[in-house]
């Protein structure tokens, strides 16, 4: 197997050990939820084929959804993560660049790129997952602020791990 796929399964099982064992009950005031399960998609290589990278979105959510006991709704947050990282990614980044950078991680691509990559979907994934949780429009106001608080302390939580497990490399 190659070093790429042993990396990214062992990211895999880490992510939802860490999730449903360390981060499933840490809550801010219930306010304040982290999903660091999500840096297994963001962190996927950027040649990983649509098709694949939509597939591990949904075992990825289908496995959170197992032990979260909530039927579908991180898989459709994780499928429309991968649909915003597709979008996001074709427009920041030069397809000719993929040889030079094969993973959009912190130390590669730099701080600014990375932190404006993670914050965005972060917030697509929380507001959506958020939004399906309550399904009224009566308490939007409370949901669109746990959302913004839980995607501030996620991107937290990425970029900690970035700055952990990666070597800081001068961008090509």
């Amino acid at each position: 197997m190659s070093r790429t796929i042993i990396v990214n399964i062992l990211r895999f099982i880490a992510l939802v050990f860490i999730q449903v064992f360390l981060l499933k009950n840490v809550s801010l005031y219930d306010l304040s939820t982290p999903y660091l399960y999500i840096l297994f998609i963001l962190l996927l290589p950027f040649e990983t084929p649509n098709i694949l990278l939509f597939a591990l979105s949904f075992i990825l959510g289908l496995t959170i959804d197992a032990f979260y006991d909530t039927p579908g709704l991180h898989t459709t947050a994780c499928v429309l993560l991968a649909f915003v990282r597709i979008l996001f990614i074709s427009i920041t980044v030069q397809k000719e660049g993929f040889d030079n950078e094969p993973e959009p991680t912190l130390s590669i691509m730099g701080f600014r790129w990375f932190f404006t990559y993670a914050l965005i979907l972060t917030l697509f994934h929380h507001f959506f997952l958020f939004i399906l949780e309550v399904f009224r429009f009566s308490e939007i106001q409370y949901t669109l602020g746990r959302a913004v608080l839980s995607s501030v302390f996620t991107v937290f939580l990425v970029l900690v791990s970035g700055l952990l497990f990666y070597k800081s490399k001068e961008r090509k």
